[in-house]
């Protein structure tokens, strides 16, 4: 019997480290399988993006029939483009054992809670403004007008740390992905998950 996968939302503002956590713990060993989730989005391809590796990439009219049936867990509209995370695709890859990890904002959160109350959502804080801010800086991509944007912006999703159901510091980047670990392993070791792996030897002891 397939155990089935964790859904996982991680959440954070710009230069708060979510992306390299993702990837860090993607390296790691793992007895069971895991990956990110693949939005749908109607923006062209960026020079190096690969069809189904970075984005499903879609037409307008194809996102919002999409939309009118209901096939997205949930999905916005940035700058006159869509992005979206398909139901479907989600629930074939829980089916078949895969955790799988959603980065998404806060309003992306609310939405696949609606649907699937059972989600596990962490929100990834910065240790302070002025460490996001240097980070952000340190990036030496983004004009000084961008990172005040950034800033602004990010205050506004720090605000929301109490929708989700953990919390980690990025402080330290070695003790950030153990904390993440854990709680991927948390998930792993609850009841349901462990008698639909174990239940012939569960069965066994109370026999």
């Amino acid at each position: 019997m397939t155990v089935p996968g964790n859904l996982f939302i991680l959440s954070a503002p710009s230069g708060a480290g979510k992306s390299s956590l993702i990837n860090a713990l993607l390296e790691q060993k793992s007895n069971r399988p895991m990956q990110v989730s693949v939005s749908h989005t109607t923006r062209a391809p960026r020079l190096g993006e690969q069809e189904g590796k970075h984005y499903h990439f879609v037409s307008i009219a194809t996102f919002k029939k999409q939309i009118e049936k209901n096939a997205f867990y949930e999905y916005a509209e940035v700058f006159d483009n869509y992005y979206g995370t398909s139901e479907a695709a989600i629930d074939d890859q829980l089916a078949q054992g895969i955790d799988v990890f959603l980065d998404i904002d806060w309003q992306g959160a609310q939405q696949v809670r609606i649907k699937k109350p059972a989600v596990t959502t962490i929100f990834i804080s910065p240790p302070s403004k002025q460490t996001l801010e240097n980070r952000l800086r340190g990036r030496g991509q983004d004009s000084e007008a961008v990172i005040a944007s950034r800033m602004s912006k990010a205050q506004g999703e720090c605000s929301h740390f109490q929708e989700f159901d953990y919390i980690i510091i990025n402080d330290d980047f070695k003790q950030a992905l153990i904390d993440l670990t854990t709680i991927v392993n948390n998930q792993r070791l609850r009841r349901n998950q462990q008698v639909a792996q174990h239940s012939v030897l569960l069965d066994e002891l109370i026999c």
